[in-house]
């Protein structure tokens, strides 16, 4: 969906919310992207089915009507959460620019979600995976990305990002560019190490073919940057090749970082800070893995369970 013409954008204030949110917020391109999706659906449906001309004819009842054709559709509570959190900052933005008196949609609640505790992935899974790619020049640079992922924890957005220079493999430190264009140094073990040192000069080799924007770890046979739809394939090939695996994506290796150093003892800010969350109530979700775990092992192993 769009917002309209030029002159129908300037008057819900669009392009000013989007260049605040870039420049004062420093958000990243995704997520800019994402509050442009958000916000121009509002503005579409108010305009078109409510016949709203203007952010100070926009009434709560109005975002509620939103949130309803939100449900009509079929979206999840979860996606519902992120276009009214949108809005929300829409409409905040206008205040503060002294566009409205007041946010119509801070009295709106939020839709009920169920948060879904991650599957917990063994160490043998991982193991299993790791040990799945074959000798190839592009096995040895799966097997490095894999390694990377479980390794260091990184998102897989994290991780097609990384440049060569982010690496110290001297010091086995990784700096990462999260989200909010947050940066964050993560140390990384002796055998992604040894599966990184064994992938460079295949890197070299393909490096020779193409180029790319920046120097980026993680290529294509042509040379170009990896992207995350690569990586998805790349892993759901090894968990082919692993008949006693299920379903692993990317993601998971991500849960599997966290809950092992749960597991063995790690403290959750540090946890937190290895993973690059803003808030240490998104890691505590590990917290109810381990314990989900450690219930299944009770009842199966407790002869009272």
């Amino acid at each position: 969906m769009s917002t309209g013409s030029p002159e129908h954008e300037a008057q819900w204030s669009f392009e000013a919310f989007l260049e605040h949110l870039e420049w004062e917020r420093n958000l990243s391109s995704p997520t800019l992207t994402a509050y442009r999706r958000e916000v121009a659906r509002f503005v579409d449906f108010v305009s078109s089915e409510l016949a709203r001309s203007a952010p100070s004819e926009v009434k709560p009842g109005d975002v509620r009507s939103f949130v309803a054709w939100l449900h009509s559709c079929s979206l999840a509570p979860a996606s519902i959460h992120r276009a009214l959190a949108g809005v929300r900052t829409y409409f905040r933005f206008l205040v503060g620019e002294g566009a409205i008196g007041h946010s119509p949609a801070d009295p709106v609640p939020n839709p009920r979600a169920l948060r879904r505790v991650p599957d917990v992935v063994t160490r043998d899974h991982v193991e299993q995976l790791l040990e799945a790619f074959p000798e190839s020049p592009a096995g040895q640079r799966d097997r490095a990305l894999a390694e990377l992922l479980y390794g260091a924890g990184v998102r897989v957005g994290e991780l097609v990002g990384i440049d060569l220079c982010d690496l110290d493999l001297s010091q086995r430190l990784l700096r990462v560019h999260g989200k909010g264009r947050r940066v964050r140094v993560v140390p990384f073990g002796r055998r992604a190490l040894a599966a990184i040192r064994a992938y460079l000069p295949v890197r070299s080799d393909w490096r020779r073919h193409g180029s790319s924007a920046g120097d980026p770890l993680f290529v294509n046979q042509r040379g170009g940057r990896l992207n995350q739809r690569s990586v998805r394939r790349i892993l759901d090939a090894a968990v082919r090749r692993t008949a006693q695996l299920h379903h692993i994506h990317p993601h998971a290796l991500r849960h599997a970082f966290a809950t092992h150093l749960l597991e063995a003892g790690m403290d959750l800010r540090a946890i937190q800070e290895l993973l690059g969350h803003a808030s240490l109530g998104t890691t505590q979700i590990y917290t109810s893995v381990d314990l989900a775990h450690l219930m299944r092992v009770y009842r199966s192993s407790h002869p009272k369970a």
